[in-house]
């Protein structure tokens, strides 16, 4: 499978790196960045063809991945246009609507638009990936493939649902760290050095990851079962409940749902 990569930022190279770790040629693999020590880079590296421009990188093969920024996008895809066939084209920028890709790349319809995340970068990322009607099955499944190879993929049935999976996985990593950012800091209240409670803190939600991740009880019930009555655990417990802190975080995901609404109309607009 031939692809053509439309930026070569982090999130290109983490995807690149993980087909490659998966079998996929890099020399199948052809990247249009328009830094000259970024497409050094990116040739050393991972052993990709990159080049300057969109009309070098044609033909571009069997998927078009658009990996530029929400900003860029317009002129990354009417630079693309012309040189497109009925290559799928997958669209990784978060808050641009498949109507308004498919208008800047002249009406092209073969489509899939998709959520990524930044524990991408480590292969433990989790995207959210909608197609467009015109993709054939064929072409899910290789667009599947292609985002497998930095962690899972779930596929809404519609692509409005791709903002609330904006709004929990796309922007859910900065949530983490706010969370392991507090319990660093409790920790160095309570007389603990720095290096231990980022090592407590970090350790703790890896762990108990893994252990929801493996688990057939809902997380409520695997806190129930830590949560001894008239513990230490009920007592943080009833802290946070008393602080509204469960409200505060569904607002929270509620707030960068609106907002994920409110760019791609920002974006879409000529």
């Amino acid at each position: 499978m031939k692809m053509t990569f439309i930026g070569g930022g982090n999130m290109a190279q983490a995807i690149i790196g993980g087909l490659v770790q998966k079998g996929f040629a890099a020399s199948d693999i052809t990247v249009v960045e328009l830094i000259a020590e970024q497409r050094t880079r990116l040739a050393q590296q991972l052993g990709v063809r990159a080049v300057a421009s969109a009309a070098e990188a044609a033909p571009y093969g069997d998927i078009v991945i658009m990996a530029v920024k929400p900003q860029q996008m317009r002129e990354a895809a009417e630079a693309v246009a012309p040189q497109l066939k009925g290559e799928l084209v997958l669209t990784i920028a978060a808050g641009i609507r498949l109507a308004d890709l498919s208008r800047w790349l002249g009406g092209h319809t073969q489509l899939v638009r998709c959520m990524p995340n930044t524990p991408a970068l480590v292969s433990a990322g989790i995207t959210g990936a909608y197609a467009a009607p015109a993709v054939s099955n064929a072409q899910r499944d290789a667009a599947d493939r292609v985002l497998s190879a930095v962690g899972k993929v779930i596929w809404v049935s519609e692509e409005q649902k791709l903002d609330p999976v904006t709004a929990v996985s796309g922007s859910g990593p900065a949530y983490v760290f706010y969370f392991i950012e507090a319990l660093e800091k409790a920790g160095i209240e309570l007389g603990l050095s720095a290096e231990q409670s980022r090592t407590l803190a970090i350790e703790t939600f890896v762990g108990s990851a893994k252990l929801v991740a493996g688990s057939p009880d809902s997380p409520g019930t695997l806190r129930e079962k830590v949560t001894s009555k008239g513990g230490t655990t009920e007592a943080a417990l009833a802290s946070m409940n008393t602080e509204g802190v469960n409200q505060a975080i569904v607002r929270a995901i509620h707030a960068a749902n609106r907002r994920a609404g409110e760019l791609a109309d920002q974006l879409g607009k000529d």
